[in-house]
């Protein structure tokens, strides 16, 4: 390999990002924003084919493949690079390995917020909540390869015997409503409680945002906390919380103000200087709500939230926004499932927390896609299905590659029609038996290391 060769092939595989996975990113991840990233990081690399550019090209097409081995993200920079006149790298997987594991935490880090605050932009006042921010929080676990570094950071469930189990990591996940981007992420071992990892989120929360969860977020501390950053939030009332019936003021049908008292006592979870910067009293409103949904477990629901203004927030407005809470459920479910980030392959803590941030740009880029397909055809991008929308990109990657100008353009815009035509159908208040009807095969849990296990087979 020779040193005059790699500039070249690093430029033809930038242009090749640019003019097919990185179309949608034009706007939102040009190179120069990148480059401005290296610089604030100060982060200096070699003149080498997997620099911080190509690499991040491979790492973003390699979570959005069905198959994420990083032999075929390697086969696939030699395709790009086949029908060139230079010499073609290695196929051993060495070196964009090592280059993923150079590229800094931090800079995926600022790439993602950098792009989820790009698509927040485009947001316009008539697509928001009552003309504010509505801003989404839950949390769910992702698995990992089990070896001794990630056992150590991710240890896995106390239940299960050691060897036989694998390394979970809490991950907490805030969204934006109007796009159904990711925001921002924490992670931490299994065990953290979702109100720790959504504390650390607050620090995300702008004036004039509204955060939306369910009752697990549900309590004094975090509604002043909210409130401190100058947003607002609306949750489901904790179920440890009493039933004051006649408490409050009535300020309409099912809802009335009612005054929240400091505990007595400083909660699990908080520092005694934390517990004492609490105001003594807290105001809230308080929303009942019926829910008459055959087959649905809850069938009646109340909401606690620091809205105050009845006129500007009403009743019903409150109600219909709770139940958009479960559209974080099912972005969680487009990440873990259809994207694949339910099972990690990075075999350390670093590159694990380092393939979740590559797995959030990847599910922007698609939300970006949707967003752009939704807005040139009139149609809600919510409404579109992002497993099309990703197969569709994948389908036209290569003809995105093979061309050029305004010929690249239409077919881009080709792309955008069959995207807008996947929609996803409205169907409120459906609800299905939670019963599975394909049987799984009928091999045993393991319950002993694969060692002892061997030995057993070869004592047989």
């Amino acid at each position: 390999m020779t040193t005059s060769n790699i500039p070249n092939r690093v430029q033809i595989l930038k242009d090749n990002f640019k003019n097919s996975v990185g179309l949608p990113f034009r706007e939102l991840l040009p190179e120069a924003t990148i480059q401005e990233a290296l610089n604030t990081l100060e982060i200096k690399y070699r003149r080498r084919l997997f620099d911080p550019f190509v690499t991040l090209w491979a790492f973003l097409s390699q979570v959005l493949d069905a198959d994420k081995s990083c032999h075929n993200a390697v086969s696939r920079v030699i395709a790009w690079l086949a029908g060139e006149n230079v010499e073609l790298p290695s196929q051993d997987t060495g070196a964009y390995c090592q280059a993923r594991q150079r590229l800094p935490e931090k800079l995926l880090q600022q790439l993602f917020t950098k792009v989820a605050q790009g698509l927040q932009n485009k947001v316009t006042q008539e697509e928001l909540w009552c003309h504010r921010h509505v801003k989404i929080i839950d949390g769910s676990t992702v698995s990992m390869p089990d070896t001794a570094e990630n056992q150590k950071i991710y240890p896995q469930p106390s239940t299960q015997a050691s060897g036989c189990g694998f390394p979970l990591a809490k991950i907490g996940v805030l969204f934006s409503l109007a796009t159904g981007a990711a925001i921002a992420l924490v992670s931490d071992m299994l065990n953290t409680h979702d109100v720790k990892l959504a504390r650390r989120l607050y620090e995300v929360l702008n004036p004039n945002d509204v955060l939306l969860g369910d009752r697990a977020f549900c309590s004094y501390a975090d509604l002043v906390f909210v409130k401190k950053r100058q947003a607002d939030a609306v949750f489901r009332k904790h179920q440890g919380r009493k039933q004051e019936l006649r408490r409050g003021r009535i300020v309409g049908c099912c809802d009335k103000q009612v005054v929240w008292h400091k505990p007595k006592t400083c909660p699990k979870g908080l520092t005694k200087e934390e517990f004492a910067t609490l105001p003594l009293t807290l105001t809230v409103r308080e929303v009942h709500s019926y829910i008459a949904i055959p087959g649905f477990r809850t069938q009646q629901v109340s909401l606690i939230t620091t809205l105050l203004d009845t006129k500007a927030y009403s009743t019903l407005e409150l109600v219909k926004l709770y139940e958009f809470r479960w559209d974080v459920e099912l972005d969680l479910q487009h990440l873990k499932t259809t994207l694949g980030m339910d099972v990690l392959r990075g075999k350390s803590p670093e590159m694990v927390r380092k393939e979740i941030y590559v797995y959030l740009l990847a599910y922007n880029l698609l939300r970006t896609l949707m967003w752009e397909a939704g807005t040139a055809y009139g149609v809600l991008p919510l409404r579109l299905s992002l497993q099309a929308t990703r197969q569709h990109l994948d389908n036209f990657i290569p003809q995105l590659l093979a061309t050029t100008g305004n010929k690249r353009h239409r077919i881009y815009h080709i792309l955008l029609a069959m995207i807008v035509h996947k929609l996803v159908p409205q169907r409120p208040g459906r609800s299905e038996p939670r019963v599975r009807k394909r049987r799984p095969k009928a091999y045993p849990v393991m319950q002993q290391p694969r060692s002892i296990l061997h030995q057993q087979m070869a004592n047989a």
